[in-house]
């Protein structure tokens, strides 16, 4: 299924294939907002922030943070771009509409990994993308050909820099994430889509994971590398894995990993709640460990509500597994 030609590209895809777990980052916006007050770009949320060099090196405190728990327990990581709202539409309204935003935060990254000189080779970059609407409804959202017309140019763009794969992040519904998944295809680069789900099984547009994953394998000839969830609590995943329609061969080979939110909310809950209310990190990162029993599940990582504290817990049991 899966052929990518360069030795780039085959470091993440044998990382991915032959490492038993794989890091990602915990929060970063949510963590900009709280611990740092940053006022934040309407279109493009905190990508512009690395044109700021106080924002830019505050941006880059969290980002270290993650890469140092994952040299300090010898994990490899995926950290992303800040780039999930950064697409064609939403850069040329914001006030960054003169720059090579997508570059240059590849750049940005590049640059922090490059000062881990005996570790970043475990250090991989990813080009972050999102749903076009709201990631916690899907009225809103593309058809799959719109979906493929809308992303195609920040996927093009991200090859043009040289991420090491592609990141579709928080995708509520089925016809745009198939969409995404095609423009992210024509790059060549793996890529990785990631769902917004609820606790009975299925996404917000109410098609279960298995059909999800069947349908984008099918509609893709380069499919994803495999499928994941973000911005969801563990028990949340736990329950929607555990229904029988998702109890299949094809979820159990292709599904495989989550960045848990620190919040056992609704996608509703979530997006109307102000202050969110997170587990402590080892409540968190026990819960994480339930998902074990799904043996396929090998990226973890944090989403909203978590921080450098999680990510900790969170390395220090992936090393006991």
């Amino acid at each position: 299924m899966h052929h990518f030609n360069s030795i780039k590209d085959m470091s993440f895809l044998s990382c991915f294939n032959t490492a038993p777990f794989i890091l990602t980052e915990g929060a970063i916006v949510e963590r900009l907002k709280k611990e740092f007050n940053i006022k934040m770009d309407d279109d493009i949320v905190h990508a512009g922030l690395i044109y700021n060099n106080k924002q830019a090196d505050i941006l880059k405190g969290i980002y270290k943070q993650y890469i140092d728990i994952a040299v300090k327990y010898d994990l490899p990581i995926m950290i992303m771009t800040p780039t999930r709202r950064a697409n064609k539409e939403r850069i040329s309204r914001s006030l960054y509409g003169d720059k090579n935003i997508i570059r240059d935060c590849v750049q940005f990254l590049s640059d922090i990994r490059n000062s881990y000189e005996s570790n970043k080779n475990e250090i991989f970059i990813g080009g972050l993308m999102g749903c076009k609407g709201d990631a916690y409804k899907y009225e809103d959202t593309l058809s799959a050909e719109e979906g493929y017309n809308f992303h195609l140019w920040q996927a093009e763009q991200f090859k043009i820099a040289g991420v090491d794969y592609l990141f579709a992040g928080i995708m509520p519904a089925l016809p745009e994430a198939i969409g995404i998944a095609k423009a992210m295809e024509k790059t060549g680069l793996p890529y990785i889509i990631s769902f917004m789900i609820r606790n009975n099984g299925m996404l917000l547009d109410g098609t279960t994971i298995n059909d999800a994953i069947k349908t984008i394998d099918k509609a893709t000839y380069w499919s994803p590398l495999c499928y994941m969830v973000n911005c969801i609590h563990p028990t949340v995943l736990n329950k929607a894995l555990s229904c029988s329609a998702n109890q299949t061969r094809l979820v159990g080979k292709r599904f495989a990993g989550i960045q848990a939110n620190a919040s056992a909310l609704s996608p509703e809950e979530l997006n109307e709640c102000g202050a969110l209310k997170s587990d402590e990190p080892k409540e968190l990162i026990t819960r994480m460990e339930d998902l074990r029993i799904y043996e396929q599940i090998k990226i973890f990582g944090g989403c909203c509500g978590t921080d450098n504290r999680h990510i900790e817990e969170l390395a220090k049991r992936m090393t006991s597994w």
